[in-house]
């Protein structure tokens, strides 16, 4: 039994989802009537943040929020998951970020975001945090934030030695400089193919992009598929960890889910494939539930549903 919670500190961004449940993705230009609209909770770093808390993580958050009504809901629900939020700076300048989001009936989704505050992480608010950045387990990092706060960020844990998990997400283009201080990246099929140029439409390019990946210097590549699972590629291994079948209500942050689940199992120190596995049954669990932070399960949920899927 773990008596003493790891360590994770997050880096990233705080959104509020306007999330309109619909029959199918509007078209450009199209108007699709019918649909059910709910407000959750989001943000990439904050649904990483509060998945890692739930999974048995003590959190610690570095972000921005306005100093309006979305971010002060944004930091009661940190403080009801028992988030660390000293380091949650109120802008009194900039909005919270908003995303706008839809769903369709099988749980796909479109999302656009405004960033709001989420765009003034700087890095003397990364400077801030150094503490908490040098004194974590594993450092949980994507980028909904400015490029250079995330730099920073990563500079701080690498000469500390605190292992970093990079969701190099939304997809963008990074320097190799930063890639190769980044032990562990966990791209999805898109964005493997943007970070390596390699367009993935089978397991063979899929390997092929994760050693391209490695190639830059990362040690550890797991390219999340959906419903497949999830790849990793080390020097010496390649594997599919499988995920679990279950019925798709909202795939949102089902990737945020399984990140923050990730940086809890590594940082009770379980094997690769075993944290992979278990990140794999929180996500699983995640889509089976509307909304970004509401869909995050339990670490209880978590261990009971691989219970019921052990071999």
């Amino acid at each position: 039994m773990i008596h003493t919670k790891p360590k994770i500190t997050v880096v990233g961004s705080s959104n509020t989802d306007m999330i309109m449940k619909i029959a199918r993705l509007p078209k450009p230009g199209e108007t699709v009537l019918g649909g059910r609209f709910t407000m959750a909770a989001g943000g990439k770093g904050a649904n990483q943040a509060v998945a890692a808390a739930r999974a048995g993580g003590q959190v610690t958050f570095v972000a921005r929020v306005g100093g309006d009504l979305f971010g002060k809901q944004a930091m009661e629900g940190f403080l009801h998951d028992e988030i660390q939020t000293r380091f949650v700076l109120t802008d009194p300048n900039a909005p919270s970020g908003i995303a706008l989001i839809f769903v369709d009936e099988s749980g796909e989704n479109s999302i656009a975001v405004a960033s709001g505050a989420n765009a003034e992480l700087s890095w003397a608010d990364i400077a801030h945090a150094r503490e908490a950045i040098t004194s974590a387990q594993v450092l949980l990092l994507q980028l909904e934030v400015p490029t250079a706060a995330v730099a920073a960020a990563i500079d701080f844990a690498s000469q500390a030695g605190v292992p970093v998990i990079l969701n190099p997400a939304p997809a963008q283009h990074l320097e190799e400089s930063l890639l190769r201080r980044v032990p562990i990246i966990t791209p999805n099929e898109t964005e493997a193919e943007l970070l390596t140029g390699i367009r993935i439409v089978d397991d063979a390019s899929l390997a092929k992009a994760a050693r391209r990946l490695l190639a830059t210097g990362v040690d550890t590549v797991i390219v999340t598929l959906g419903p497949r699972g999830a790849f990793i590629a080390q020097e010496e291994r390649e594997q599919l960890i499988p995920s679990f079948q279950v019925d798709a209500v909202d795939t949102t942050a089902a990737g945020d889910v399984f990140n923050g689940a990730l940086a809890v199992s590594l940082s009770e120190g379980k094997d690769l494939p075993v944290a992979v596995r278990f990140a794999n049954a929180a996500a699983a669990l995640s889509v089976t539930k509307l909304g970004a932070q509401p869909s995050a399960p339990s670490r209880n949920q978590i261990d009971a549903f691989l219970s019921r899927h052990s071999s």
